[in-house]
Parts: structure tokens; sequence; C-alpha cells
């Protein structure tokens, strides 16, 4: 199977998905290590997400990670689509 290869906007959504995450996270004050072990996924994937490294994660990551760091899925959403304002109301 050949994966098709990601485009620019695909990347700048995994990017801005992982920011989201990040900051969620450290709003939280919570490790990596913590919120990893909650999701149920190791540091380096989380790591990687935050980073944008992966840049599509399987959506019960997603979600998973989201109930780590008690950031609502539509907030994430926004965040990740670049509504900052939908984000901004939320908060």
């Amino acid at each position: 199977m050949v994966r098709v290869p990601l485009t620019d906007e695909e990347r700048e959504r995994g990017e801005r998905l992982g920011l989201a995450l990040r900051d969620a996270r450290a709003s939280a004050s919570r490790s990596m290590v913590e919120v990893a072990a909650e999701a149920g996924i190791s540091v380096e994937t989380l790591r990687k997400i935050e980073t944008g490294r992966i840049p599509t994660p399987a959506f019960f990551t997603v979600m998973a990670l989201a109930d780590a760091v008690r950031l609502p899925l539509d907030v994430l959403r926004a965040a990740a689509e670049g509504r900052a304002e939908d984000v901004a109301e939320a908060s």
C-alpha cells in the first residue's frame, strides 16, 4: 500500500493540533509522562504529536489525549483548524 503524501495544509493542521495539546498540557501543569500514561500512549508518541511530527494521529489517540488534558474535542478541533476566535470564546 502506498501512502499519499500529506499536503502542506494537513501538515500545518497537525502542527496546530500539537500546539493546542501542548498548551493545554502546560496549562494543566501536567508532564508528558503523566499525560501519555493517562492516554495510553508512549511519551515519544506524545512528543511527536505535540511537535507535529505525527500530523494525523488516530482519532482515538486524539480523543484520549483531549480527555487527559481536559480539553473539549470541539475546542481542539477549532484550534487544529486555525479558528482562534472559537478557541478564545471557549476559554
